[in-house]
C-alpha cells in the first residue's frame, strides 16, 4: 500500500493533457522512459538500505543515512538539499493541485445547479489552508510504521480516481466513434509555445513518478527474511508496472477522447 500510494499520485490527472502536448508517439514514450528511470533508481536504492552488505549490513533508515554512509558527509548536505527541495516542490504541487481540483468540483456542481451562465467563482486560498491544516495534523504521525491505514485509504483513492478518469475516456471514445489526436500533438500558435508546452508536459509526467525519494523509508517498514532488498525490488517492479499501465491507459484514452 505504501508503494502504490507513493507511485500513483495526483499527477495522473494531468497525463491526458501531457499526452496531448507530446502526441501519440512522444506521450507514451515519455511515460515509459520515466517508468524505466524510476525502476532503475528503485532497484539501485534497494541495495543501499543496508551497508556494506545489502543483506546483512547495518540499516540505513532514510535516504540521507544511505548517502552519508556511501558518499560521505560532504555529499550528504548536497543530496539532502536536493531531496528536501524535491519534497518541497512536490508538496507545493499537491497543495495547488488539491485546491484546483476542489475548485473544479465546486464549479461543476454550481454549473449543474445554476446553469453555465452563473458566475461560479471560488477562492482557492481556503482550500489550500484546509489542505495545509490536514497535512499539519498528519505530520504528527511518527513514521510509516504507524500509518499503514493511511496508505491503504490513499491507495484505494488513487485507484478510484484513476478508474474514473479511465472510464470517462473510454466512454467518450465510444460515444465519439473516433480516436482524436495526432502524432505530433496539439499545434500552438508558434514554435516557442510548442517547446514550452513540451517541457511542461515532460515535467508533469516526471511529477507522476515521485516514488524514489521515499523508497528507503518504505523499505524500512519491511520485515526479513526474506531480505528487504529482494522484497523491495519485486514489490517495486509490480507497483511500477501496474502504475505505468494505468498511466498509459488514462493518458492515451483521455487524449483519444478529447484531443
Amino acid at each position: 500500500a505504501h508503494i502504490i500510494t507513493a507511485v500513483i499520485g495526483s499527477g495522473v490527472l494531468s497525463l491526458a493533457w501531457s499526452t496531448a502536448q507530446l502526441g501519440w508517439i512522444g506521450g507514451p514514450v515519455a511515460l515509459l522512459c520515466c517508468a524505466i528511470v524510476t525502476y532503475v533508481s528503485s532497484f539501485l536504492l534497494s541495495d543501499c538500505y543496508r551497508n556494506p552488505d545489502p543483506v546483512t549490513g547495518k540499516r540505513n533508515y532514510s535516504y540521507m543515512d544511505a548517502v552519508r554512509v556511501n558518499l560521505g558527509n560532504k555529499r550528504t548536505y548536497l543530496a539532502g538539499f536536493l531531496q528536501f527541495l524535491v519534497l518541497y516542490g512536490t508538496g507545493t504541487a499537491y497543495v495547488i493541485t488539491t485546491a484546483t481540483s476542489l475548485k473544479a468540483i465546486m464549479r461543476s456542481n454550481c454549473y449543474h445547479k445554476e446553469g453555465h451562465q452563473a458566475p461560479c467563482s471560488y477562492d482557492a486560498n481556503l482550500y489550500m489552508m484546509l489542505f495545509g491544516l490536514v497535512q499539519i495534523v498528519m505530520s504528527f504521525i511518527p513514521d510509516l510504521h504507524n500509518m499503514a491505514w493511511v496508505s491503504i485509504v490513499a491507495a484505494i483513492m488513487s485507484f478510484t480516481y484513476s478508474f474514473i478518469g479511465l472510464e470517462l475516456g473510454i466512454v467518450t471514445v465510444i460515444e465519439n466513434g473516433t480516436i482524436m489526436g495526432s502524432v505530433t500533438g496539439v499545434e500552438p500558435a508558434n514554435r516557442a509555445d510548442k517547446i514550452w508546452l513540451i517541457f511542461q508536459a515532460l515535467g508533469d509526467i516526471s511529477f507522476s513518478y515521485p516514488y524514489a525519494i521515499l523508497l528507503l523509508e518504505i523499505q524500512d517498514t519491511l520485515e526479513s527474511p526474506p531480505p528487504e532488498n529482494q522484497t523491495m525490488k519485486k514489490a517495486s517492479m509490480v507497483a511500477i508496472f501496474i502504475t505505468t499501465f494505468f498511466y498509459l491507459c488514462c493518458g492515451c484514452f483521455g487524449y483519444a477522447a478529447f484531443g
